[in-house]
């Protein structure tokens, strides 16, 4: 794994970096296995359904780091087990129904909990902010249009399974 300035994390193909108090960027270098511009219009489908997902900025390219940069807003997240069980049920809530407008729309996720042959916590995907429940990362997030009904439908039962277990382990640890 390469050393950049201002690393906030590591992932399994990219690393994200930090811009400045706004904005982070994920880093594509070389082959990453993913599409910077697939990346983006996933993230701008899901912004233009609601604010579930991290917000889209814009693509660049930093000779410095020799990496393609997917922009979007830093996160700051917070820990959530600060937080009585009353209003993390709230949060859990409006995250539900959130998720459930974006797969109306056809945007699934894919992503909410971590393959166990991945390092990192297991729902890391999934981040409490000072406006609720955020999801970052949708590199292999889907749409509908893209991958058609069947398979469609077949990743949405992955995740409503994956969304059941987020829900103990939000409310339960």
């Amino acid at each position: 794994m390469s050393q950049y300035p201002r690393r906030l994390s590591s992932g399994a193909n990219n690393t994200v970096v930090v811009l400045s108090d706004t904005e982070v960027a994920k880093l594509f270098t070389g082959d990453t296995r993913s599409d910077i511009g697939s990346e983006a219009d996933k993230m701008v489908f899901a912004n233009a359904i609601n604010g579930l997902v991290v917000n889209f900025s814009h693509l660049d390219f930093d000779i410095t780091m020799n990496a393609e940069l997917l922009v979007m807003e830093r996160i700051y997240p917070i820990d959530f087990r600060a937080y009585e069980v009353e209003v993390r049920t709230l949060w859990l809530d409006v995250f539900e129904d959130e998720l459930k407008d974006l797969h109306k729309a056809g945007f699934v996720h894919r992503g909410l909990k971590r393959p166990s042959y991945i390092g990192g916590l297991a729902f890391d995907n999934i981040l409490l902010t000072n406006t609720g429940l955020r999801l970052i990362d949708v590199g292999i997030s889907a749409l509908k249009k893209q991958v058609g009904e069947k398979i469609f439908e077949k990743y949405m039962e992955i995740e409503q399974s994956e969304m059941a277990e987020f829900r103990q382990y939000f409310l339960n640890r």
